[in-house]
């Protein structure tokens, strides 16, 4: 609680702003300038510790040494320089001659991520626009914003610049001209800006915002109000005109105040204090002096304009102007308004009659404005002084005090209401000044203290020749803080904050602004003074800052590690009873109660010293707050006690709590749900390791903090607080895990609470909170559940908990609260017990009333019962489920974490948030459709054979074990929900869950086929109709229409690159997913056949679980989709197809030009709606098209056929899986294209003759219907082979030779001209070709005119065979 000084902000840049500022010297002198960029370099070296302010008390050693010497050097640069920061510490504007830079705030962060706020250049350039005139002085003024909402910040800020001229000019942030005034002909020597301040109390005068400008022989003020409303006109005309592109219009000038300032040799720096009243003595006392013993005095006292002024002969005048005296100089603004006007008027005249050139030029030179004479004002009084000459000014915020700096060295404090010095400081040469008030924090006074807050001031002065920065109490205070900094820092101090502010929209701001900021210009630090109140009390009155003290001393003790519990105790008690101040000891109790290595002996031992201090008190001299803290902290302290020691103790529970004919329900419950209690105990307890903390741990004890942190002392009632899961177990498990282990003796234990006072429902709160988030251990101690009934009903007969008048046919709010912790937790098994437990106490708690309300024999039934059936049965069920998704997924599959579920959560999931659960169960176990579908059967065989416990295969390895057991749990679940978890519901969701997923990896085209193939599985052609249809909508047809366009634009199946970019997958990936869109087009197809022969089927849901809420289920949104347009759906599904073609063999196609104008507007339409389609004869250009693309189907499919033929023996079945379907698919397809299929066949025939693959030619011939030209085209492929045998082998035999010589000429003339190149696979077994051969004779007929050349080709092939 001392003085600080501390970095808020950076100056970014400044080598750029030197050497912008600086370029006509470093021009001059080059080497001067390499020497500087090295000296003016960034001194990083202590940049690491921004957060850790640089400064330190003087005395504590000078350790800068050489580091400070250097950066020194650096920075006098900046002592040239006129420097002025916004009060908002949001603009700094450096500037020097001519020229001037703007620096604007912006967030950074630096190297270790920490965000801060950084001045970065935004503008330079040069603001004179005369000859010969420069910069005298600047400062930055932000306007306030004027909107309803704003909180303080300012709306943008104004820019004030004297020059050397005498002119005074306004910009904006960016550099643009506002305004300009010619207000005398001398330098401007200071600007000064008054802004609003709140009047602490009534009497004091309301100041008024003013802009003060000194010359050396005249004062000009300017109203705030008046400044204000122009400059926010200029900045909007300026914005209109930038917007348009026009002109900017020069605004009237500003009226003002000139005083003429007589009777002082020199002025160099002024203060303007604002309106004074003088009191009637002083007013009488003024009249005597001035008129003798008879003047008149006035009635009225009159306000007056205070100013004071430094300089030499005299030292210091005081100047009074009497408000009225002078009025605001307007009569050259409405001159150089008329002037303005007839300008105007006379160029657009000119411009009408065509006087004026386009290209005629304005005059060189502007006409200086006239200067309006000043006002003389005389010197009241003054500090004469004939050798000291002042050299600045520092009015304080309050307008009482006022610091000035002399040639001497001296700084002088005056009083500005009674115009005399108070205090002098010598040995400050150039010092500079700023001032620091503090206002009282609430809380901070005393009791008996009067209502308005204390302000205290502090003046601060920078000597740069010592570089050290003082902080001084007024007026006749002492040094409260001192700090060494650089010896060519600025003391940056506005002394006003907003312009625009008044007593109305003052209301609720805060003003966030810095009083004094000290600039280095060495680290481009800006760093502010922060001073406690309590610095400007007086030794007898700093009671608060001796507890102060006292509070940082008890600090630090509880921050020692190792400290002995005795000394902790003593010195707490001693310091809490020397502290005085109620809020400062109420502090220093809550930091003790805080610590957590004080033991609670400790603790309760000194809270029980100052309680019993407090009430030795007189009562009204006690703060009642501290008295009450100190009561409900000590019962908690003994509460915690109490609850520690019952723990401790040795005794424990016994069986005799427990009744046995109350637990007899439980273990016929608990022997029910014995085997999926088991079941998933062993799933739960073989889970995957996990890292956790020990203080995370719900075994760690409770500290005292964390117990008086969670609970609360109000009267006599103790309440717990409400908190995090965590804590709230936590304090639970300190409450009763003893209890539920049987360490601890649990009647004991309850006697205690109740008490204590507090509310049975938190209780139950805490004990339903301990028991469902320690499942584990719950679950391993099996006597846990007898404990736990015996809790239930001990705090169930406790006052509060169960209301003696409740109605058995109405809700209960005791045990409906145990329902809601069953039925939202997520811990199964414990929720499950729990639900048995409490509904065998339910019962005996019905039972007991209803004997003694009605004392009959017959059984109580009530609606409180009917709840705890329902809810057990849906515990039962979450717990079987829960089973099931606790199976671990087979190695290789997605995995993931495992999902838990409650019996609220798949109530809010909807009818299908069963279903959704198994299905992501499905997905997670990468189930195939098939083996889904089998364990979907073996449910079937189960029902019909009531045999769910024998399976149904004798396991083979340690998969098929794992696949059994999980198949076992799906079984057990589905017979469970045998509605929720229909075949058709569960394919349903499986599909959509499969196709959600590939939608989020589309590379994994696999995911894509298995939602089609669960789709398949679906029996009702009703949901697979809404099902495919939305899958179209939602996930297939935006990349279906993406890659259709692709290979439209590419002209060819894509590659992998491009198909990444326009589709999201790979080549592969792609031609993968073209294959699942016929499928699934086919399903549509097919499920919108069969739809009419069915009717929908009706979605119902179990009996407990019909109270779902939430949103449709996949299958309800699937029953309400509308019909499909079967032609659009054929005409797609025909496009899939023909993509799927291309991809698979790699073939040149652009697919949308094979349909005309229709088949093409008809894609990637609604499937429900009806479009155009193509119909009649197709155009013969584009049946070429389809018929070329279908022949090059047929022969891609023929070459990896031949392929797979030669492949290894591993491939091959890879390679012919899935092809022999494509032939007939190609014939298919020419009947939809209106392609000839007779074609097709004869291309297929030759291609398979051409691949050798003669066999398969000769089952495909049969169904030719053209056997003319099949045998042509069969004749030449023959002569092609037998012309590779006879004359193209590279070892001609013999034999072939002589044959060849005997063949009839026209044969052999025929045989040359053949080209075997083109055979696929000329090396064909001389039978097959005698084979081909014969088949061409039987299908040539006699009169064909190639026929004898086949007679000739059947005995040449003969002969070749018998020489073979």
């Amino acid at each position: 609680m001392s003085c600080c000084l501390f970095e808020y902000c950076r100056v970014q840049e400044l080598k750029a702003v030197r050497e912008f500022l600086f370029q006509s010297q470093q021009n001059n002198n080059s080497s001067a300038d390499r020497k500087g960029e090295n000296e003016l370099a960034w001194d990083d070296s202590n940049w690491g510790s921004w957060d850790n302010p640089e400064a330190k008390e003087v005395g504590s050693g000078d350790t800068t040494g050489v580091e400070e010497d250097t950066a020194a050097v650096s920075a006098p640069w900046l002592q040239d320089c006129l420097v002025s920061l916004s009060p908002c510490s949001d603009l700094m504007v450096v500037a020097k001659g001519s020229k001037a830079v703007f620096l604007s705030a912006k967030w950074r962060s630096d190297d270790g991520g920490r965000e801060g706020m950084a001045l970065a250049v935004s503008w330079s350039g040069t603001l004179s626009t005369d000859e010969g005139e420069s910069v005298s002085n600047v400062i930055c003024i932000p306007l306030a914003s004027q909107k309803r909402s704003s909180t303080g910040r300012p709306d943008w800020t104004c820019i004030v610049v004297g020059f050397s001229s005498g002119y005074v000019r306004f910009y904006t942030e960016s550099g643009v001209l506002l305004l300009a005034q010619l207000l005398n002909e001398d330098p401007v020597l200071r600007l000064k800006c008054r802004t609003y301040e709140i009047p602490r109390h009534p009497g004091v005068t309301e100041q008024h915002e003013e802009l003060s400008i000194l010359y050396p022989a005249a004062l000009v003020t300017i109203d705030g109000f008046s400044l204000f409303q122009s400059l926010r006109a200029c900045r909007n005309q300026v914005a209109r005109a930038a917007a348009a592109g026009s002109e900017v219009v020069q605004p009237p000038p500003l009226a003002y105040k000139k005083w003429g300032l007589q009777d002082m040799d020199a002025i160099v720096d002024h203060s303007s204090v604002g309106i004074m009243t003088l009191c009637v003595f002083d007013q009488m006392r003024n009249a005597s002096i001035l008129g003798g013993f008879h003047a008149a005095v006035k009635g009225s006292l009159p306000a007056m304009s205070q100013y004071i002024t430094v300089g030499g002969g005299p030292y210091t005048g005081f100047y009074y102007a009497i408000e009225g005296s002078s009025q605001p100089l307007l009569s050259h603004v409405a001159l150089a308004v008329a002037s303005k006007l007839t300008s105007a008027l006379f160029t657009a005249a000119s411009g009408w009659l065509g006087w004026k050139k386009q290209n005629e030029e304005e005059p060189t030179q502007k006409q200086k404005p006239k200067v309006e004479p000043a006002t003389p004002l005389a010197v009241r009084f003054g500090l004469p002084d004939s050798r000291r000459h002042g050299e600045s000014i520092c009015l304080s915020p309050c307008n009482t005090l006022a610091g000035v700096t002399d040639d001497f060295g001296r700084v002088m404090l005056l009083d500005v209401g009674r115009g005399i010095a108070i205090r002098m400081w010598k040995g400050y040469r150039d010092a500079q000044l700023g001032w620091v008030q503090v206002s009282e924090g609430r809380g901070e006074s005393s009791p008996s203290a009067p209502l308005p807050r204390r302000h205290a001031q502090f003046l601060v002065i920078y000597a740069p020749r010592r570089g050290i920065l003082e902080v001084w109490g007024t007026q006749q205070g002492p040094r409260v803080g001192a700090f060494t900094v650089g010896k060519h820092c600025r003391l940056l101090y506005a002394g006003y904050r907003l312009m625009g502010v008044n007593s109305v929209t003052s209301q609720g701001w805060q003003l966030h602004t810095q009083q004094v900021c000290l600039f280095d210009p060495a680290t481009g630090a800006l760093r502010t003074v922060t001073v406690p109140f309590h610095l400007a009390l007086s030794d007898k009155k700093s009671e608060r800052a001796k507890d102060l003290h006292l509070l940082k001393r008890l600090t630090t003790l509880l921050k020692s590690r190792e400290l002995e519990p005795d000394y902790l105790e003593s010195e707490a008690q001693r310091v809490l009873l020397d502290i005085k101040h109620p809020a400062i000891k109420k502090q220093a109790l809550e930091s003790l109660l805080a610590n957590k290595n004080a033991p609670v002996s400790c603790l309760t031992n000194i809270t029980r010293l100052l309680l019993a201090s407090l009430r030795g008190k007189d009562r009204e001299a006690v703060d009642e707050a501290l008295l009450q803290l100190c009561s409900s902290q000590l019962k908690l302290l003994q509460l915690y006690t109490d609850i520690q020691q019952l723990h401790s103790t040795v005794e424990a529970s016994t069986d005799a709590h427990t009744k046995p004919t109350e637990v007899a329900g439980v273990e016929e419950e608990l022997a029910r749900v014995s085997l999926i209690l088991q079941r998933y105990t062993e799933l739960t307890s073989g889970s995957r390791p996990s890292v956790s903390f020990a203080q995370d741990s719900p075994d760690a004890s409770l500290s005292v903090r964390g117990f008086l942190s969670q609970m609360e002392c109000e009267g006599e009632e103790i309440r717990v607080v409400p908190g995090p899961d965590a804590d709230w177990t936590q304090l639970g498990s300190f409450l009763f895990w003893g209890c539920l282990t049987g360490e601890s003796p649990l009647q004991k234990v309850c006697d205690t609470l109740q008490e204590t006072g507090i509310s049975p429902q938190h209780l139950l709160s805490l004990l339903l909170s301990v028991w469902l988030h320690r499942e584990k251990e719950v679950l391993k101690k099996p006597k846990a559940v007898r404990h736990l009934h015996t809790l239930l009903t001990a705090l169930s007969s406790m006052k509060g908990a169960v209301e003696s008048s409740w109605d058995m046919q109405c809700v209960s709010p005791w045990w409906q609260q145990v329902r809601s912790a069953c039925v939202q937790s997520q811990s199964a098994a414990a929720a499950l017990l729990a639900a048995i437990v409490a509904h065998r106490a339910a019962k005996v708690n019905i039972t007991s009333l209803a004997e003694t309300k009605f004392q009959s024999e017959w059984e109580a039934v009530s609606l409180e019962l009917e709840q705890w059936a329902v809810c057990v049965r849906q515990l039962e069920d979450v717990l079987a489920l829960q089973t099931l998704l606790c199976v671990a997924p087979l190695k290789g599959t997605p995995g993931g974490a495992t999902p838990h579920c409650s019996v609220k959560a798949l109530l809010e999931g909807g009818r299908g948030g069963i279903a959704d659960s198994v299905a992501k169960w499905v997905f997670r176990q990468d189930l195939a459709p098939e083996r889904l579908k089998d364990m979907l059967q073996r449910r079937g065989e189960t029902q019909r054979t009531e045999q769910p416990s024998q399976p149904v295969l004798r396991e083979k390895s340690q998969e098929d074990a794992d696949f059994n057991k999980a198949a076992e749990l799906l079984v057990s679940v589905c017979q469970r929900f045998p509605d929720s978890l229909s075949p058709d519901l569960l394919f349903a969701h499986c599909c959509w869950e499969y196709v959600v997923q590939w939608n989020k990896y589309p590379e994994e085209g696999r995911y894509l086929c298995c939602a089609v193939e669960h789709l398949k599985l679906v029996s009702s052609p009703h949901i697979q109709l809404g099902i495919s249809s939305m899958m179209w909508n939602t996930f297939i047809v935006k990349r279906f229409s993406a890659a259709a366009f692709l290979m439209e634009k590419v002209g060819k199946a894509p590659k992998d690159r491009l198909c990444r970019r326009d589709v999201g997958m790979g080549d592969g990936a792609m031609t993968s997913f073209l294959g699942s869109c016929v499928e699934l087009l086919q399903i549509l197809m097919e499920a919108d056949s069969g739809i009419e022969e069915v009717t929908p089927p009706e979605l119902c849901v179990e009996e407990v679980w019909g109270g779902a809420e939430g949103p449709a289920s996949i299958v309800e949104l699937a029953l309400e989709q509308r019909g499909i347009h079967y032609p659009l759906v054929q005409h797609h599904c025909l496009l899939a197809t023909l993509l799927h073609t291309a991809m698979t063999f790699n073939l040149r196609v652009k697919p949308l030009s094979l349909f005309d104008s229709k088949g093409k507007s008809a894609f990637f339409r609604e499937l429900v709606s009806i479009q155009l389609m193509p119909s009649g004869d197709m155009d013969p250009g584009l049946v070429s098209l389809r018929q070329e693309f279908l022949l090059r189907v047929l022969t891609g499919w023929v070459k990896t056929q031949s392929e797979a033929g030669t492949a290894p023996a591993s491939t091959r079945l890879d390679l012919e899986s899935g092809d022999e379907t494509w032939p007939s698919l190609c014939l298919d397809l020419g009947t939809l294209l209106q392609v000839n299929p007779d074609i097709l066949r004869r291309h297929l025939v030759c291609e398979l003759y051409n691949q050798g693959l003669d066999p398969r030619a000769e089952q495909v011939m049969l169904e030719v219907e053209d056997k003319d030209v099949l045998g042509s085209q069969l004749l030449v492929l023959t002569g092609q082979r037998l012309s590779y045998s006879l004359l193209h082998t590279q070892t001609q035999t013999k034999p072939a030779m002589e044959l060849l010589a005997r063949l009839p000429p026209t044969l052999c003339t025929w045989l040359k001209a053949m080209d075997p190149s083109e055979l696929g696979c000329p090396s064909v077994p001389l039978s097959q070709t005698s084979r081909l051969v014969s088949r061409l004779i039987e299908i040539l007929p006699e009169n064909h005119g190639q026929y004898s050349l086949a007679l000739h080709l059947l005995e040449a092939v003969e002969v070749l065979q018998e020489e073979d």
